[in-house]
């Protein structure tokens, strides 16, 4: 059966120099057999130091009877032989994945031949490689499980960076698996070659270049925890193919770890909560300012921030990633925060004595300019990532840990701590002044152009007897009218680019969250721009039958862009309005969809209806008014007490806004 033994050299390939001696001295060596019907198989030289030829050709026979082997072998006499790719998909199984976005190329064609032989994973077939990960980042939000996208080399992994950096932004675990050039020709400029681990070491949270078949189960179980602990993000493995050809045989195998190098802080320092629960509970102005890693930290964070919010009396308010972390509902939610958020969050924020910050970063977005950020405050903060504490804004008590045990800590030291509770009759007397500007008014007028805000009220009201529903959105003025209009009780049902703010987000995440729940309604509510970076997707959402609906706000602006040279360049729209937009209710036809034009108020709720109530994807095409700009507004560079309503709008427009 063997024909002839090769020395390996520094790539691993076959070095044409033949091997044959008895003992091999250098025992981290490897050599491999050429065999029969052209299979390879690797041994370790210290295989090849004890073993005869006849050993190594014919292992001896085991308890069982069977052949004895040190490990899984490749050629065809040992059925027990496992090849790279094999491992890949039996060890995702382990791991309890179910479904993986993706687009095949030639570099991971291993990988897709081993998914073609099985039924435990569902494979979904995206139009666009960033449309994966932007599938797998709405899977995630919203099942709180990894999202997995499978790509190949070269252009297969550069499409898949925009979706690796919007979820290292905003927190969301991903596990990203790339297929490479076979490793002989890694740094050669092959076809399709790229520096994978180079380019995405920025954007991800770890990655990772497989060089052994033998280490895969190891790193792909190890990028699994890297994604889901701590602060959740992205986590790249490269795979060359010739690693997915592979078997593991007597390649040597990495331990599965205890990660004893990376074991994020869980509980807060008890002197430390404390403290913060002694500063909260006398404070007579709080305000409790909750971001996504109160969702991330699981539903029953959620639980536990809305038992201290009732035990402490205090206004919440979240940001644009936080919302459904807290009931939009609740009497003591002052709505969101932020350049777009409500004024009464706003004010709340500049004006209060002592804020708790959970799972949020002190963005730009929210903090408007830093010093006038919340100035007379007592602030603590905090969150599972130590590296953001004090990062943007200094704090009087850092706590590092999961928002989850962190509030389990407070809600446990509340009732032990005997002191006076401060007296908020006077903050919430305040914030009801506050709240009385109503600072979301708008004028819908019978016969003129549908406003945007309309829509979407009405949208809210004919959902709010549901609580299946899930909205994802894409990035610009609808983006904020969206979650300013629309309410959210629950964790998991608000799907959005807040960091990154990634046109084409949107279809997608739909796309995935639909995949993780069939039964439920999920609406992408979009603009006429951001809807054309990914409408590509509209096929996938036809061959999977996902009945998605997109409802896109067409105002034949890049609204926001727009907004912003109203405010900062005297109304000079260069090249933000679109005068060649698609027919978007044909081009909802050609895929083979149902697709809806509404243009006036009499057509709203019908139209709005006959969306919701249609059992298959639909795309609705609705013209609202061009110019109307979101507000309430922080200005880029303003204070939260600078905000701007709609009514003080035609006075800003002559103020210096400039700084972004």
């Amino acid at each position: 059966m063997v024909t002839l033994i090769h020395d390996l050299d520094l790539n691993g390939r076959p070095s044409g120099r033949p091997l044959f001696r008895e003992g091999i001295n250098n025992p981290d060596r490897h050599i491999c057999l050429h065999v029969e019907r052209g299979r390879i198989r690797h041994v370790s030289a210290k295989m090849m130091a004890t073993h005869t030829l006849a050993q190594l050709q014919n292992p001896a026979p085991g308890k069982d009877g069977q052949a004895a082997s040190s490990g899984p072998a490749s050629d065809g006499e040992d059925q027990d032989a496992r090849s790279g790719a094999t491992i890949v998909v039996e060890t995702l199984k382990t791991l309890g994945v179910d479904t993986i976005f993706g687009y095949p190329g030639g570099a991971v064609l291993p990988i897709y031949d081993e998914l073609f032989k099985q039924d435990g994973i569902t494979h979904i077939l995206v139009r666009h490689e960033q449309a994966a990960a932007h599938a797998a980042e709405g899977y995630a939000r919203s099942t709180g499980k990894p999202g997995v996208v499978l790509v190949t080399s070269g252009p297969g992994a550069t499409n898949v960076v925009t979706g690796l950096t919007d979820a290292l932004m905003d927190s969301i675990p991903m596990v990203c698996i790339s297929g490479q050039v076979p490793r002989g020709l890694v740094g050669t400029d092959a076809f399709q070659e790229a520096d994978t681990v180079g380019i995405t070491r920025p954007c991800t949270k770890h990655n990772y270049l497989v060089k052994s078949a033998g280490h895969l189960e190891t790193v792909i179980r190890e990028a699994f925890f890297v994604a889901t602990s701590g602060r959740p993000g992205p986590v790249v493995v490269d795979i060359p193919k010739d690693v997915q050809v592979e078997t593991e045989g007597d390649v040597p195998r990495l331990p599965l770890g205890d990660h004893r190098g990376y074991r994020p802080a869980s509980s807060g320092k008890d002197a430390a909560v404390r403290k913060a629960v002694k500063a909260l509970k006398s404070a007579k102005k709080p305000i409790l300012y909750v971001g996504g890693g109160v969702i991330n930290a699981g539903a029953g964070a959620c639980d536990k921030l809305l038992k201290l919010a009732e035990k402490s009396g205090s206004p919440v308010t979240c940001t644009l990633m936080g919302l459904g972390a807290f009931p939009s509902s609740h009497p003591q939610s002052v709505g969101m925060l932020g350049m777009h958020g409500t004024y009464e969050a706003n004010m709340a924020m500049y004006g209060c004595d002592v804020m708790l910050a959970l799972g949020s970063r002190f963005d730009d977005r929210v903090t408007g300019r830093l010093d006038g950020f919340s100035p007379d405050s007592f602030k603590i903060h905090v969150d599972i990532d130590r590296s953001q504490i004090n990062k943007n804004v200094k704090v009087d008590i850092p706590i590092v840990g999961n928002a989850d045990d962190v509030l389990a800590q407070m809600l446990e030291v509340w009732d032990e701590e005997e002191i006076s509770q401060g007296d908020q009759t006077a903050w919430w007397s305040t914030i009801g002044a506050w709240r009385g500007r109503d600072c979301l008014a708008y004028q819908q007028t019978t016969g003129d152009a549908l406003m945007p805000q309309h829509v979407l009220k009405t949208l809210n009201d004919l959902l709010a007897d549901r609580d299946d529903v899930i909205i994802s959105t894409e990035v610009g003025q609808h983006q904020m009218w969206a979650a300013q209009y629309i309410g959210f009780d629950n964790p998991g049902r608000w799907l959005t680019s807040g960091g990154l703010g990634t046109m084409g987000y949107g279809l997608p995440a739909a796309m995935g969250a639909q995949i993780a729940y069939p039964d439920r309604l999920v609406i992408d509510v979009a603009g006429d721009a951001s809807i054309q970076m990914n409408i590509q997707e509209l096929g996938t959402l036809k061959q999977y039958g996902l009945p998605v609906k997109t409802l896109i706000l067409n105002n034949a602006y890049m609204g926001m862009v727009r907004q912003w040279q109203d405010l900062n360049y005297e109304g000079r729209y260069a090249h933000s309005y679109s005068d060649s937009l698609p027919d978007f209710v044909a081009l909802a036809e050609a895929y083979g969809l149902d697709g809806l034009l509404i243009e006036r108020e009499d057509q709203l709720v019908d139209g709005l209806t006959a969306m919701i109530e249609n059992k298959g994807a639909m795309v609705v095409d609705c013209r609202v008014k061009q110019l109307e700009n979101c507000f309430p507004m922080v200005p880029a560079g303003a204070a939260h007490n600078e905000i701007l309503l709609a009514s003080e709008s035609d006075s800003a427009l002559t103020r210096d806004l400039s700084i972004v």
